[in-house]
């Protein structure tokens, strides 16, 4: 199994960069690299993501793994290979879109909702399973969920999650979260993008009980 690294191991925050255009890719990008984020997407249903991928690659692809989302064919990977992408995340779960993944060298994180599809994704290769929508399940559906999953697939809840029920859902069995419009949306600044990791960064701090695994920029 492939795995996003040590920086998303430490702060398990992936965020999800939807609308992001590539002419502010970098300097939103540094805001969140800077303050600990260790793995960027960037969803493809928007005009401008591979050319904002390629060029987060370019900056910062040494230091934290970055990909797409919303990735649905199998000829988006080819894009994805040259513009430097290391995982692919799907909203569904595709057994030929997974193989193609793996066969391609991305890290596969598939969109599942039930145990069906979890153990197909998993039958089919993927590095981690990506829980979808959360904002429509109670933890308690996550913990039965994660209790029948093999403990080497990290589950990734994604949908609707900010601090407020982040801890609920580490609880339940959770490895990791994409936070989305709570970080980053279209019109927000670099400033404000940075303000709020830092904010998340102490937050999930706090719930693991474990400041030290969080990653402290030296300039703050």
């Amino acid at each position: 199994m492939k795995r996003l690294g040590a920086g998303f191991e430490a702060f398990p925050v992936m965020a999800i960069l939807r609308g992001l255009q590539p002419e502010i890719a970098v300097d939103i990008g540094t805001q969140l690299v800077q303050n600990g984020i260790g793995a960027l997407e960037v969803p493809l249903n928007r005009p401008g993501a591979v050319d904002a991928i390629a060029r987060l690659t370019e900056r910062f692809g040494q230091q934290v793994a970055i990909g797409a989302g919303t990735v649905t064919s199998k000829e988006q990977l080819v894009e994805l290979k040259v513009a430097g992408a290391v995982f692919a995340v799907s909203p569904h779960t595709d057994a030929a879109l997974i193989k193609a993944t793996k066969n391609a060298q991305l890290i596969s994180i598939p969109g599942v909702a039930t145990p069906s599809e979890a153990y197909l994704a998993i039958r089919s290769g993927a590095d981690y399973l990506k829980l979808f929508p959360c904002d429509h399940l109670l933890p308690a559906a996550v913990k039965a969920l994660s209790s029948i999953l093999p403990e080497d697939i990290p589950l990734l809840c994604v949908g609707g999650i900010d601090e407020s029920n982040m801890a609920a859902f580490l609880n339940a069995g959770a490895s990791g979260f994409g936070i989305g419009s709570a970080l980053f949306r279209p019109g927000v600044s670099a400033r404000a993008v940075g303000e709020k990791t830092i904010a998340l960064r102490r937050a999930v701090a706090a719930m693991i009980n474990n400041p030290g695994r969080i990653y402290e920029p030296d300039d703050e």
